[in-house]
């Protein structure tokens, strides 16, 4: 046992002590009787942030539905497992969200489904499966088959309801001009000033979790570099990571270093592009246009060097599929450094341009305070004073073995969202022309053998828009038992809402724009 676990020793005769069965992850079964005060003890005590939630049907296996609370105890770089187990003749759960309003959107989902439901919860109406009928059979459920179909029921949305005539309803989407995923924003506003703002997502919901089940991992590999099409390897490195642990698998060093290269080849075009993309929220053409060229440039370096734009089919399970030779590495961050260069001069006039101070200072403020209760990460949370990145508080690869700086900006408004990335952009091409300079020679990818059933672990990675968690469960024969996404966006998503009121309804696009989520993300 570690000391950060003896803040729980009140509890633990009533809790089933678990092993360290993973590296830096701890595992507690506890009851209903003690979940809300561990909970409380864990978030008031260890400072603990949660991270995921996780349900599970284990009917077939030991007669119950299973929730996984997953914490990060990041002083410590640990991570902390509750377990609660649920009869499957009860079907509900007592709800943690008025103690923690990030787990909202997780017990919300549990109920879509599992059909487990979330006793106390504040708003427990559909997340996932709104209009839909959901008496017809769960989704995740073990006895419901992949192609078994959900009742469109067409049932009303809900939303803020406004007493007053001044109040204006204005709804934007789900279907919009640009050439975008969808999600309904339902604005209630006086001429063009904003009250509050009510955001609806899950609309294209791809199942990929429960098209998971059964799968290979190595076929669940590609679902996962499938999540989001810029986060391709943020996501596939955080899959192979659970499954590397579940088999204790200790990938090569040169295949470390070209992980941790790629995933800030990721981060460069994205910050990039999306710092370029701010400008279209504010009429600055000039950004725009150079923002989305050297972004373009930057793909087509991936495309030259490692084969695919986006970075596609380049992470395997115990390594990397595809090496490149240290002459190319040194050639490519030669071209890398001549193409930031004209990124630096277009953000420097940008960011000192009064037109775009003007609009992006002061404007969509995400408080400290409502990043720690949603659990913001990524960019949105250290642009809001919240200290948190995931390469350093939890660090894999060749991130032990280096220091960087992460910058934090308290104003929490776009401005500094978009300075984040600015900084970002310098570390991140800092880091891979150190790493470039000491990569050693070897192998790349190193062969594993059977996987042991019924295990789980977590697979952590920071990717251009924040902390990405994959939570495995390993089936017989190789396959997959349960793979729960929990991505950044899903965290972040809640907060925009926040920010929107006080504003103009013209400021939205903008505001919308610096947390630059995805809806891919969430509809896995």
């Amino acid at each position: 046992m570690i000391d950060w676990l003896a803040e729980l020793s009140s509890y633990w005769s009533k809790a089933k002590q678990g092993n360290e069965i993973r590296e830096h992850c701890y595992y507690i079964e506890i009851t209903e009787s003690d979940l809300i005060e561990i909970v409380k003890v864990i978030k008031e005590n260890l400072f603990g942030r949660l991270i995921t939630i996780v349900g599970t049907d284990q009917r077939l296996r030991d007669k119950g539905f299973m929730i996984y609370y997953v914490f990060g105890i990041d002083a410590a770089q640990e991570h902390l497992v509750l377990a609660y187990r649920i009869d499957e003749k009860e079907e509900h759960f007592p709800s943690i969200t008025p103690y923690l309003p990030a787990a909202n959107w997780f017990e919300r989902e549990i109920q879509d489904l599992f059909g487990l439901k979330a006793i106390g919860h504040p708003n427990p109406s559909p997340l996932v499966l709104h209009g839909f009928d959901l008496k017809k059979g769960y989704p995740l459920r073990k006895d419901t088959a992949k192609d078994a179909a959900i009742t469109y029921a067409n049932l009303p949305l809900q939303f803020t309801k406004y007493e007053s005539d001044d109040v204006v309803q204005v709804p934007v989407g789900p279907i919009h001009a640009g050439v975008i995923e969808p999600g309904h924003f339902r604005f209630g506003a006086i001429g063009d000033s904003v009250l509050h703002l009510d955001a609806q997502l899950f609309y294209t919901h791809r199942g990929i979790e429960k098209t998971s089940e059964g799968l290979s991992v190595e076929e669940a590999l590609q679902l996962a570099e499938r999540i989001c099409g810029v986060d391709v390897i943020s996501h596939a490195i955080s899959f192979s990571q659970a499954i590397e642990k579940i088999g204790k698998i200790e990938i090569p060093k040169r295949a470390q270093y070209l992980r941790s290269i790629y995933l800030e080849l990721e981060r460069l075009y994205n910050h990039v592009g999306d710092v370029g993309n701010l400008g279209a929220g504010v009429g600055f053409a000039f950004a725009v246009s150079q923002g989305l060229r050297i972004k373009e440039e930057l793909l087509r370096l991936n495309e030259r060097y490692l084969g695919h734009r986006y970075l596609r089919d380049l992470i395997a399970i115990g390594g990397v599929k595809k090496d490149i030779s240290n002459q190319a590495l040194e050639q490519m961050v030669h071209e890398i450094g001549f193409l930031l260069q004209d990124f630096r001069e277009m953000a420097d006039v940008m960011m000192k341009h009064e037109i775009v101070l003007n609009r992006m200072k002061n404007t969509g403020i995400l408080r400290l305070k409502e990043a720690n209760d949603l659990e913001t990460v990524g960019i949105a949370a250290r642009a809001s004073g919240r200290n948190l990145d995931v390469r350093r508080d939890y660090p894999h690869d060749m991130y032990k073995d280096i220091d960087f700086n992460v910058s934090i900006y308290n104003e929490g408004d776009v401005f500094a969202r978009a300075m984040i990335r600015v900084d970002e952009i310098k570390e991140s091409f800092s880091l891979i022309k150190q790493w470039v300079k000491s990569i050693p020679e070897g192998e790349i990818q190193i062969a594993y053998g059977e996987l042991p059933s019924y295990q789980w672990a977590l697979g952590v990675t920071e990717s251009a828009r924040g902390e990405n968690v994959h939570w495995v469960m390993v089936g017989p024969n190789q396959t997959i038992e349960r793979y729960r996404i929990r991505s950044a966006p899903y965290m972040n998503w809640p907060a925009v809402p926040l920010t929107v009121p006080g504003n103009i309804i013209p400021d939205f696009p903008l505001i919308n724009k610096s947390f630059e989520l995805c809806y891919a993300c969430c509809d896995r």
